[in-house]
């Protein structure tokens, strides 16, 4: 008896949803179960909305090659399909001489991961450009932007409703097993209400819940599902019309990209994230005290001096999906076949965190031609 779906993707974010598309265009029949009541609802629609360049990502890794490959098939997409981006350009800066060795790495490392249209810029130039910015020197990476994701959520949805892919929204998964012809036994809960499906294919693209879903499936021995740590970064937002073009990050600290200024679609300013490394998921915005809002009045004005008093305001929170703990060095994506884990006909996705929204078309091919 055949399964009832030949491949069940289990995650609608940006990531799951472009996996379900680039499976239709391959001509294979998709499912996705999402457990919130609509699409994109946590690491998608929580984050920068920043269509990175490939910068700072290891040469060879998978979030490096990804990203270059990702941010040009994302760039002609939202425009081919109506979704609403700038191209903002990005100043990476070096806010004292002591960091100059430092952007110095990153245009090395960039140059190595194929971004071959950076620029670097005195501190003058720089501030030709934005006249706000206090800085030693910077880079200037014209192809980055941003992009609304909620826009970008939508569109990906409609491809793969229009090629045929189901998405089936308020479905959590409980549990995952295998029948002996060896198809997935996928096991829901919707509204107290339990069903079962079989799948020929799984494919793990849940972000968070990764980890817990990686674990349900018995794999070779010595194979470990990664872990997921969740990472926590606050937005605080400008009250005020940000006298900024471009985005604006300082030099990469402690487990993500610092404090940086990213410019939303309307040109409204925001800044963040910072790191929270916590034991479980929550979007609680935190600063009772004011001490994170007073944390970020000193990062801003290492590089902001003239933020006036008063014009932070608390916005929203992200939680990424990381796979390495605080005092380890930062983890590439996983993204594991039967090779990695012994279990045939399914891929699992672990720790896809920034870049990940700017390489989720790459990622769609990448997975659809492991689903073969």
């Amino acid at each position: 008896m055949a399964a009832d779906v030949e491949t069940v993707v289990i995650g609608a974010g940006v990531v799951g949803l472009a996996i379900a598309r680039a499976l239709t265009l391959c001509g294979r029949e998709a499912m996705v179960l999402e457990q919130h009541g609509r699409v994109g609802m946590e690491t998608s629609s929580r984050s920068s909305e920043v269509i990175h360049a490939g910068l700072y990502y290891p040469p060879g890794s998978l979030k490096a090659k990804l990203c270059v490959e990702g941010k040009t098939r994302l760039y002609r997409f939202c425009e081919e399909n109506g979704v609403a981006l700038r191209r903002t350009g990005k100043l990476i800066v070096a806010t004292s001489a002591a960091e100059l060795s430092k952007l110095e790495a990153i245009a090395a490392t960039a140059a190595r991961n194929g971004v071959t249209d950076l620029v670097p810029l005195e501190g003058d130039e720089a501030r030709r450009l934005e006249p706000e910015i206090r800085c030693a020197a910077a880079l200037l990476s014209p192809s980055t932007g941003v992009v609304d994701s909620h826009g970008l959520v939508s569109a990906l949805e409609g491809h793969g409703a229009a090629r045929g892919a189901a998405i089936v929204a308020k479905t959590r998964v409980t549990r995952i097993g295998r029948s002996v012809r060896g198809d997935f036994e996928i096991e829901t809960e919707s509204a107290g209400e339990a069903a079962r499906l079989t799948a020929k294919w799984l494919v793990v693209a849940a972000g968070l819940g990764a980890t817990r879903l990686g674990k349900m499936l018995a794999a070779k021995p010595g194979y470990r599902v990664p872990e997921t740590y969740p990472a926590k970064g606050h937005y605080f937002t400008l009250s005020r019309k940000a006298p900024f073009r471009h985005l604006v990050y300082p030099i990469p600290e402690g487990g993500g990209l610092g404090i940086h200024l990213t410019l939303d679609i309307a040109g409204q300013a925001k800044f963040g994230p910072d790191v929270e490394w916590k034991s479980e998921v929550d979007y609680c915005f935190e600063d009772a005290d004011g001490s994170r809002l007073a944390t970020f009045v000193r990062a801003v004005r290492r590089y902001w001096p003239g933020l006036p008093e008063g014009a932070l305001e608390p916005g929203y929170t992200g939680v990424r999906p990381k796979i390495h703990r605080a005092d380890e060095p930062p983890a590439d994506f996983a993204i594991h076949g039967e090779r990695e884990h012994g279990i045939a006909r399914l891929v699992a996705l672990y720790g896809i965190e920034s870049p990940g929204l700017t390489c989720c078309l790459a990622i769609g091919e990448h997975v659809a031609a492991m689903v073969s």
